[in-house]
């Protein structure tokens, strides 16, 4: 056994004792779209599992491993909404070949788990169990769209709650903010599944009313450049927006480069790619329509989550 998948045997064993992992997997995963159609890449997703387990990554902090895959991922072209397969059946979905900036850091950090979970050989279906642990409502997708968390703001609160990732934001002294969210509930024409769905509507106003009511903490850009050193590899940052009716408007890791400085890893739209772009802080200032960032740190999954 390797000594960096050995410094974590116990919890593997105690994790894999407790799931098999197939424990998590939900009733759309069971019964919903076929895997030729939610899982696209599955040899690409193979092959850096494998170069991941092969360096040694499953020994890494949670960080570690979600900046170098992250990084691995380096030139997939950026691709809108490849989570929208269906009008009307929610399913968790992979999409290695192409995505957009949440899909890369819950990509990353999805195969960050997992790489410390077991040895290799790695399933498309472990990869999308632990994509619906963190990107549906208490781990758990219905089936249904309104089962997906679709607001930073909302994944943020749903997973902190689950012992999944911690806000930092606060400890780098951050600032309140609130703002009237009016996205997805008052335009729910420009999303498919509401269109095909209205129904589900009044929900998603509920959800941007209780949004707006809680409000966010966040970090302005002019005080970015001071907090710089406090960021970690893999911590997650969320851009605020000076826009209207949401908070924020872009994603993307903490990545510390060779020099030490800190840079901004993401699925970018400019140049259609992932890439490592400039230090955080000149990527901000880049932009007149970015007013800060909140961060969030990703968290080893607790036992918990699994039963």
């Amino acid at each position: 056994m390797p000594p960096a998948f050995s410094r974590i045997h116990c919890m593997i064993r105690a994790f894999i004792r407790l799931t098999a992992l197939g424990a998590i997997l939900s009733t759309a995963l069971a019964a919903g779209l076929p895997l030729e159609k939610t899982f696209v890449g599955q040899k690409k997703f193979a092959q850096l599992m494998q170069r991941g387990y092969d360096a040694g990554w499953a020994g890494l902090p949670l960080g570690e491993r979600v900046n170098n895959f992250a990084l691995a991922l380096r030139g997939t072209p950026y691709v809108n909404y490849t989570l929208e397969l269906d009008d009307f059946i929610e399913s968790p979905s992979v999409n290695m070949l192409g995505m957009d900036c949440w899909t890369l850091f819950e990509t990353a950090l999805a195969m960050g788990r997992l790489v410390a979970l077991h040895p290799p050989p790695y399933s498309p279906k472990e990869m999308l169990s632990l994509i619906e642990l963190d990107r549906y409502r208490n781990g758990r997708c219905t089936g249904k769209f309104d089962s997906r968390l679709h607001h930073l703001e909302q994944w943020l609160y749903d997973n902190e709650s689950r012992g999944l990732v911690r806000n930092i934001t606060p400890s780098l002294g951050g600032v309140s903010l609130h703002r009237n969210m009016s996205d997805m509930g008052g335009h729910p024409k420009l999303y498919r599944q509401l269109r095909a769905d209205p129904s589900l509507v009044p929900e998603f106003i509920r959800i941007e009313n209780e949004l707006s009511q809680r409000g966010i903490t966040y970090v302005p850009k002019a005080k970015v450049p001071r907090i710089e050193s406090q960021l970690r590899n893999g911590d997650i940052v969320c851009i605020v927006s000076n826009w209207h009716g949401s908070y924020t408007s872009h994603v993307g890791l903490a990545s510390r480069d060779k020099k030490g400085v800190l840079r901004f890893l993401h699925a970018s739209k400019n140049y259609r790619k992932v890439v490592l772009d400039d230090r955080l802080s000149n990527y901000l200032n880049n932009f007149r329509t970015h007013a800060g960032i909140y961060v969030v740190r990703p968290l080893d999954l607790p036992r918990t989550a699994a039963r």
